[in-house]
């Protein structure tokens, strides 16, 4: 990712200021930016967000693996400078989840929801970071909590699904940059809403888009649908 958000800023003509990797101190960069956007490990987030308060620059989060913690210091700092925090920052993922919380909202319950995705070998959290945007935008067009509605992992005999419940499986393999599916099935037909990332590259070209429109944003939290204006 680093590399290809290099290739990326270069692409919509702004200048790379640099980066930083493993062990690396991100305050001296950030006060040369005019964004930060971390795409590290979720150990490494805390000290990125110091680095972007103190320099008092917007940041773009596009990490995944987040716990309630990182979110928490996410909504802290988002008081003080503008802070863009994403499971996915493709500009196409944004869109297809508008269109699943818009499905899920006049669909109803009664139509079971499913998410699939394919994601590489490397890959260390799971579900990924998307599944779970696109599992809040179900959640959201249906009024429930994720947390309440979430099902995963099944294995043996799991028994009848439980109504309303919003399922996730996670696949590995190959070199698959990421895949993604929410199917909606309901009683002798279903719905399938489909995004196939090709290239690494989309993620680096809307994570510049999320930079450019961040910068002089007032401070508080924000989303790639705000990017689009959806």
């Amino acid at each position: 990712m680093g590399h290809a958000l290099q290739q990326a800023i270069a692409d919509a003509g702004h200048d790379y200021a640099g980066g930083v990797d493993q062990g690396d101190k991100p305050g001296p960069l950030a006060t040369q930016c005019d964004v930060l956007v971390d795409f590290s490990a979720p150990g490494a987030l805390i000290a990125n967000l110091d680095a972007a308060r103190v320099a008092g620059i917007p940041v773009v989060i596009g990490t995944t693996g987040l716990g309630e913690e990182h979110h928490a210091a996410i909504d802290d700092v988002a008081r003080a400078i503008p802070v863009l925090q994403t499971g996915n920052t493709s500009l196409g993922v944004t869109l297809l989840a508008h269109l699943v919380k818009e499905a899920a909202s006049k669909l109803g319950p009664d139509w079971d929801i499913e998410i699939v995705e394919m994601h590489h070998r490397m890959k260390v959290d799971a579900p990924s970071g998307t599944a779970l945007l696109l599992g809040e935008a179900a959640a959201d067009g249906r009024g429930v909590d994720l947390a309440a509605a979430r099902e995963s992992g099944r294995d043996g005999h799991t028994g009848a699904r439980a109504k309303g419940a919003i399922g996730f499986a996670a696949l590995r393999g190959g070199t698959v940059a990421g895949d993604h599916s929410v199917i909606f099935a309901g009683d002798e037909e279903r719905v399938t809403l489909t995004h196939n990332a090709e290239n690494r590259m989309i993620f680096a070209r809307g994570a510049v888009k999320a930079g450019e429109w961040l910068i002089g944003r007032q401070p508080g939290r924000y989303t790639m649908q705000d990017v689009l204006d959806l």
